[in-house]
């Protein structure tokens, strides 16, 4: 009998900007309420990043992840799980700030260094809301966002050891996948573990679904039966791959923070409209969307009473 499918929101993020759409949340207040009703529409895991109010740039201060996880704990029984990725050029400190204050059930942990290219998406506009946005997508033309193996361990202990804190394993490439794998032989971390195969970001694999189902099959290889496995791919590949992955037995991710669309040329009113899309999508295939209570049994997470918020 075919598992529930996993649904993540990932409401905001930290790679769009204010002048790339009305509708991408900044403030905390927000970023709660996109959350809320991502999770009233089924999302069962809500991966969330904070903004400065004042200019929506990604900010990684613990004082403005305490404006709304509390608020979104009390409203939902969806699982949080804070990002350790932060924004584009944060030191490896300022991205754990956050999840080592709240410590969440779940947060993000990406596991290779790359190239992180949204230079291009520059070109496509010539006013802009505030003048850090042109040159933050710029920077990255000179950029690697940095995950060494030291950086890992180092999250890993500090969050996973120190928190009981478990991981949405970010993998952007065919090497992400072996570097998890290391991992695991090393013994630090134990599965069942959570794969989010990422597609589409300029510098990692692209959204090819022959690429897909070669990730897939590498991952059956490596990982066996202990594993728990979504998809993520940015802009218009967001529906078709995630439809993919539920149709191989996977999970899926949504939200603002991969794509700012719900359909060609048409932007996203809010995340919970891409939720109720791959949503329907799921149901039509005659799949069951899990609860939170399902997500939380499958990735063994330590429950919602045991986080600091």
């Amino acid at each position: 009998m075919s598992k529930s499918v996993i649904i993540t929101c990932a409401p905001t993020g930290g790679i769009h900007t204010p002048t790339m759409s009305e509708h991408l949340p900044i403030t905390p207040n927000q970023i709660a309420e996109a959350s809320i009703e991502a999770a009233e529409a089924g999302a069962s895991i809500i991966h969330l990043h904070a903004r400065d109010p004042e200019t929506g740039k990604p900010d990684p201060n613990p004082d403005l992840f305490m404006q709304f996880l509390p608020r979104i704990k009390q409203a939902t029984d969806a699982v949080m799980n804070v990002s350790t990725g932060g924004g584009l050029g944060m030191s490896r400190e300022e991205r754990l700030l956050a999840a080592t204050r709240t410590s969440p059930e779940m947060a993000s942990m990406n596991i290779g260094s790359m190239n992180f290219g949204i230079f291009p998406m520059k070109d496509k506009y010539s006013n802009w809301k505030h003048a850090w946005e042109p040159e933050f997508l710029d920077m990255t033309r000179d950029f690697i966002f940095r995950n060494t193996f030291a950086d890992i361990e180092y999250c890993l202990k500090e969050l996973g050891e120190g928190h009981g804190t478990r991981f949405e394993f970010e993998c952007y490439d065919l090497g992400h996948l072996y570097n998890l794998a290391w991992i695991l032989d090393q013994g630090w971390i134990k599965g069942p573990i959570f794969v989010q195969m990422v597609f589409g970001i300029l510098g990692g694999v692209g959204a090819d679904l022959d690429n897909l189902m070669h990730m897939h099959t590498i991952a059956n290889k490596l990982f066996g039966d202990d594993y728990e496995w979504s998809v993520l791919a940015a802009g218009r590949h967001q529906i078709p791959f995630t439809t993919q992955s539920a149709l191989l037995g996977g999970n899926v991710r949504v939200g603002m923070e991969d794509s700012l669309y719900i359909g060609p040329g048409e932007k996203a009113v809010s995340s919970a409209q891409q939720v109720r899309k791959i949503r329907a999508i799921i149901e039509n295939l005659g799949l069951k969307v899990a609860t939170p209570a399902e997500a939380r049994e499958r990735l063994g997470l330590k429950g919602g009473d045991q986080v600091a918020f």
